[in-house]
């Protein structure tokens, strides 16, 4: 049964803390996907690909020693594709879905996708040769899976009133970081832990996810607090409306209607000229971002060796490039916070000034 919202209220540092956990491990993981991807060769994803006739592309890029060619890395790399495009394109009906149903059905279904993508991962790498299509509806499933959680993560500031822009961003700065998750682990895949090991081990992981959701996430919808407030004021004005119809009086105070009629409509706020344009740029670099990602091994790889194609590098060199990029995301866990708090000092700075303006009119 799940907790009314005077008891997620209670409990929302508990789930803050533990959205901030689950982000990091289960939510945009894909962001590192270097790291996965020399997991997935070394495993002989779509090693089948690279034939005899192939030797001069063919290399032993992981420990395993199975053979790696270009035709393997674009099959993985369009598995990638897929997941990332998920990741990004199911925000808008995952809002319309979360408007209707609530972020608990939602988060559930995320951590179950999350938990179905690892199984599927751990079962298609003991047989790769035969089983390598799976990898495509895993990286899928990752991907929903993953934004499901970091969208329903989102709506937890709504109950920190003045700290909701420093809740917010530390579920934004764990979006972004848990691009160092893969790196992480591939250091255990290095340090001699199979590959189906771990991922059944995240598995079971994402099973946790999914308790911590049923035991305490509520049914309905964090209010903002400003739909509380409306709340507030149109239970009194109905209180006062029924005393004056008991009194006789008829006089009606309009309130509701005046703010239905000064609230923007949602047209207006999609098509005004700042929403589009901040929806271009944030396109553009999300894509560039993406592409960075999935061409980043072959540009190391270039890199190392000047486009000389006898000359090959090492399993080392592209593990180490490859868990940079993951790295340097940890910052954005550093700097989201302080942007936040710096927001909710500023919006604490306003409410006192219109405070203050209000004052001056009544006197």
């Amino acid at each position: 049964m799940a907790p009314s919202l005077s008891q997620a209220y209670r409990r929302r540092w508990w789930m803050a803390v533990t959205a901030v956990l689950e982000n990091l491990s289960c939510s945009a993981v894909l962001l590192g996907w270097g790291s996965l991807l020399i997991m997935l060769k070394g495993q002989g994803f779509y090693s089948h690909l690279c034939t005899e006739n192939e030797t001069e592309n063919v290399t032993a890029s992981a420990p395993d020693d199975w053979p790696s060619c270009v035709n393997q890395d674009e099959m993985l790399n369009l598995g990638f594709t897929i997941g990332s495009f998920l990741l990004s394109a199911a925000t808008l009906p995952l809002g319309i879905l979360m408007d209707r149903f609530g972020p608990r059905p939602l988060r559930l279904g995320g951590s179950l996708c999350f938990a179905l993508s690892c199984v599927m991962m751990s079962i298609s790498s003991y047989h790769p040769e035969v089983l390598s299509e799976l990898i495509f509806l895993a990286l899928s499933l990752n991907g929903f899976g993953g934004i499901c959680l970091t969208f329903t993560s989102l709506t937890l500031p709504n109950m920190f009133g003045s700290l909701s822009s420093t809740v917010l961003s530390l579920m934004i700065g764990s979006y972004a970081s848990s691009a160092v998750t893969f790196p992480g682990v591939k250091l255990i895949y290095d340090a001699g832990v199979s590959f189906t090991l771990i991922m059944w081990m995240w598995a079971g992981l994402a099973a946790l996810v999914f308790l911590n959701c049923f035991m305490n996430w509520p049914a309905e919808g964090f209010a903002t607090p400003e739909e509380i407030e409306k709340k507030k004021m149109h239970s009194a004005e109905n209180h006062k409306l029924s005393a004056e119809e008991a009194t006789g009086e008829t006089e009606k105070l309009p309130a509701v209607a005046q703010d239905a009629q000064s609230s923007v409509p949602f047209r207006r706020s999609v098509f005004s000229p700042i929403f589009l344009w901040s929806l271009v740029t944030m396109g553009m670099t999300q894509l560039r971002i993406i592409f960075f990602m999935g061409a980043m091994n072959k540009m190391v790889e270039f890199l190392v060796t000047h486009g000389e194609e006898h000359r090959k590098p090492s399993y080392q060199t592209l593990s180490f490039y490859s868990s940079v990029f993951g790295t340097l995301q940890l910052l954005c866990l550093v700097t989201c916070p302080l942007i936040g708090y710096i927001m909710d000092w500023k919006m604490k700075e306003c409410e006192v000034d219109q405070k203050t303006e209000r004052r001056g009119e009544k006197e």
